[in-house]
């Protein structure tokens, strides 16, 4: 069979059963039910006219894309930005993160639908930023003369194996890229082998993140909130066919019997009324971020029910436990919290941050965790003892300090190569 024109074909139907998932989706988050029209072709009004455009499918994608989009305005001042997401959290992201920008959906990967969005915004050139791989997107940039790069791209071993089974559609596709900029080498290795041409190793831009003077100053209102108790986040719990991690170390934090603040932030906003209900079902004295109230010297839990706050609810903690790692959906930003100087925890599913959290281990600037049980021992240790913490601190500022300059050195590439 011939993949290519299957995938084609294919897109001439899946518009009908994304609309039906997008309302399915849409019953918890309803968030997934607005600007239909930009996900399907449809015109937008007053279209940013040859941007700067860059594609950050969620919230991760859009954080990591900061620091580059900062190094692309230093080259590019007087261009417009065009950044362009799949979910609703990454929208919101993006609108808080560039102001300026002319944020929207990208339209899925129907060519007409590729092709609307190509005339209507004539991008100076587009940057895809760490595994997004869309076959006519990539085709039509190249056929539009628009100059596409992959960067801070990353690719797991299981992703790498599921792209090599369908190589004849990936394949062309990764060459029609004007370059691509990998975070390891290992990354570099394996998007050569789904067809990448034009492969540089320059490090992850996650690494050139640094909380805002706002965020501090975010942070220091959380802890005015909650006062002088020493404070654990658990930050982007996740849930995973069934087993919900928020539950998990809410379960295990029932053996804790000192006077910590627990902090629980969801990953996604469906989940916060979750996490809230767990927390009291389970005996836990607890509150929300969202009703601004001082947290009370009995509350136990206090679910970070916000978006767009992360950085300030770790500089606002003692210890912090990275989510999605307990469950196997390969471990969210370890960076993060390492970056803002915090004795850091992340369970065995680590394949998304795989070079990173090996690296912060190697250094001892993090430390891996096998089960909620044991997550539970280690914090609460940790926050009655902070000289156990301490070194955590230091090995943490020279490891960031070490792998910073990635987004410079991608700019610098991808300018000799527009």
């Amino acid at each position: 069979m011939n993949i290519s024109w299957f995938y084609k074909q294919l897109w001439q139907v899946a518009p009908f059963f994304i609309r039906h998932y997008l309302r399915k989706r849409g019953v918890k988050a309803p968030a997934y039910l607005e600007h239909w029209g930009e996900r399907f072709g449809e015109p937008l009004a007053q279209a940013v006219q040859q941007p700067v455009w860059v594609h950050a499918v969620s919230v991760g994608e859009t954080r990591a894309a900061q620091p580059l989009i900062r190094e692309l305005c230093k080259h590019f001042p007087d261009a417009p930005l065009l950044v362009t997401q799949m979910t609703p959290t990454g929208r919101a992201t993006a609108e808080m993160l560039y102001p300026n920008a002319q944020c929207r959906y990208l339209p899925y990967d129907k060519p007409e639908y590729v092709a609307q969005f190509l005339r209507e915004h004539r991008p100076r050139f587009g940057i895809l930023m760490e595994t997004e791989i869309w076959p006519n997107l990539m085709h039509g940039c190249a056929e539009a003369g628009v100059p596409l790069f992959l960067a801070n791209a990353r690719l797991s071993e299981k992703s790498q194996n599921g792209y090599l089974k369908i190589r004849t559609l990936v394949e062309p596709a990764m060459q029609t890229l004007r370059g691509c900029y990998a975070q390891t080498a290992a990354d570099a290795e394996r998007l050569h082998l789904i067809g990448a041409s034009n492969v540089h190793v320059c490090g992850n831009t996650k690494y050139d993140i640094t909380p805002t003077d706002a965020m501090r100053e975010k942070a220091a209102h959380f802890r005015s909130l909650i006062g002088s108790r020493p404070v654990a986040v658990c930050a982007s719990t996740r849930e995973y066919k069934g087993a919900d991690e928020a539950e998990m170390l809410l379960s295990a934090w029932r053996a804790y019997h000192g006077d910590a603040l627990l902090i629980i932030v969801p990953r996604h906003p469906e989940r916060f009324q979750t996490a809230y209900d767990c927390a009291v079902k389970m005996g836990f004295k607890t509150q929300k971020r969202s009703d601004g109230h001082e947290v009370a010297a009995d509350t136990q839990v206090w679910i970070g029910d916000s978006m767009g706050e992360m950085l300030a609810y770790y500089l606002a903690s003692d210890v912090a436990f990275v989510g999605g790692s307990l469950v196997d959906t390969g471990c969210q930003n370890i960076i993060e919290p390492v970056a803002c100087g915090i004795p850091t925890l992340f369970g065995p599913s680590t394949y998304n941050f795989a070079a990173a959290c090996k690296g912060a281990v190697a250094v001892g600037a993090a430390k891996q965790i096998f089960s909620a049980q044991e997550w539970q021992y280690t914090t609460a240790k940790w926050l009655s003892e902070p000289a156990l913490r301490a070194p955590f601190v230091e090995a943490a500022a020279a490891f960031v300090a070490q792998n910073r300059g990635a987004s410079r050195r991608i700019v610098e590439r991808m300018i000799e190569a527009v």
